[in-house]
């Protein structure tokens, strides 16, 4: 993962909403959640969480999905371990020179 992939993850993340969003798409699971339960669980008016959501689609943090007439949202787990393996990658790495 390069680095400014990681800097865009990590800077839509940094903002207070769209980490409670993102918390809770990954405590969703692989499912994901509707929209609606999104907006009603963290009592987000309908137009902000739209721009949230789209803010971390951008940074590859989810993805969405339509069954009839809901919209779900479900977390990429594999951006998320892969950002997380960007920071670790070099753990204590001039420490052992």
């Amino acid at each position: 993962m390069e680095l400014e992939q990681v800097a865009k993850a990590l800077k839509e993340l940094g903002h207070p909403t769209r980490l409670a969003i993102f918390k809770r798409l990954v405590k969703a699971g692989y499912q994901g959640i509707a929209v609606g339960d999104i907006q009603q669980q963290l009592a987000i008016p309908g137009s902000t969480l739209s721009h949230h959501l789209t803010s971390l689609a951008s940074a590859q943090l989810l993805t969405q999905r339509r069954e009839g007439r809901t919209l779900f949202c479900v977390a990429q787990f594999d951006q998320l371990e892969a950002v997380i393996a960007f920071l670790q990658d070099e753990c204590c790495a001039d420490s052992l020179r």
